[in-house]
């Protein structure tokens, strides 16, 4: 969790300082005719916390979707055992993360835990 929470705190510090991504965040896709939002629209709201509140509804439901997600299959004692390893509170390695290789429907070019091997 040290390294999440390094990226959180240089995360809150860039957001309250106004930095953000130059392109657009929600537009026109697959036929639905959505409002244009841009990253500077979200950096304009205030701070960390006005940003979220900010963050339309299908954004903040991606977000906590693709977090519980990882927190599954990083949990999950049949990933791991397919590394040879085991949880960590049943004598495994703190903090080692499972593979994607080979074990998603599609092609996925890095992992969490070592990813450059």
């Amino acid at each position: 969790h040290g390294r999440v929470a390094m990226a959180g705190f240089v995360g809150y510090c860039l957001q309250s300082n106004g930095v953000h991504f130059p392109w657009g965040i929600q537009g026109q896709f697959a036929g639905y005719d959505l409002p244009a939002v841009s990253f500077g629209d979200i950096a304009a709201a205030g701070g960390p916390a006005d940003q979220w509140d900010a963050l339309p509804t299908a954004g903040k439901a991606q977000i906590l979707l693709v977090i519980g997600f990882l927190e599954m299959y990083g949990e999950t004692s049949a990933a791991l055992e397919m590394d040879g390893q085991k949880h960590y509170v049943r004598g495994g390695k703190p903090g080692y993360y499972p593979s994607f290789q080979g074990r998603m429907p599609h092609p996925v070019p890095l992992d969490l835990w070592d990813p450059f091997g």
